[in-house]
């Protein structure tokens, strides 16, 4: 499978954002995408995961009450809404998964450091007045 990233961009403080996460190719044996921020001079974290089979969506703390995770069956899409967005969201935001049997799951995703082996080339999201 193949993921590209899109819809990053300059937005004022406080403005919204949705990035989308496209997949192509054999995604049969993927069943969850996440979504990954790095900032400048800051270790890449993840923010958001969404299971296929189930819908389910988690969310680091930071960012629950702010960004909206979902997936668009028809196009194969996951898009990541952002809203009410801070300077401190600015970084470059890449969208990742892996095979399922090396899928560490969307818990570990947004709460700890994990590998992955598909990532989409990152989009960059700057927050500024």
């Amino acid at each position: 499978v193949q993921l590209q990233a899109s819809g990053g961009g300059l937005v004022q403080p406080g403005g919204s954002l949705r990035l989308s996460c496209a997949a192509s190719g054999s995604s049969l044996d993927y069943y969850a995408i996440g979504w990954f921020r790095q900032a400048p001079g800051k270790e890449r974290e993840g923010v958001s995961c969404i299971e296929f089979s189930d819908g389910a969506t988690y969310y680091k703390d930071t960012v629950k009450d702010q960004f909206t995770i979902s997936r668009d069956v028809a196009t194969n899409t996951v898009h990541l809404q952002m809203k009410m967005l801070k300077p401190e969201d600015t970084a470059v935001y890449y969208c990742a998964t892996d095979r399922a049997v090396m899928w560490p799951g969307c818990r570990a995703v947004v709460s700890g450091p994990v590998f992955l082996a598909t990532w989409g080339r990152g989009t960059q999201v700057t927050v500024s007045s």
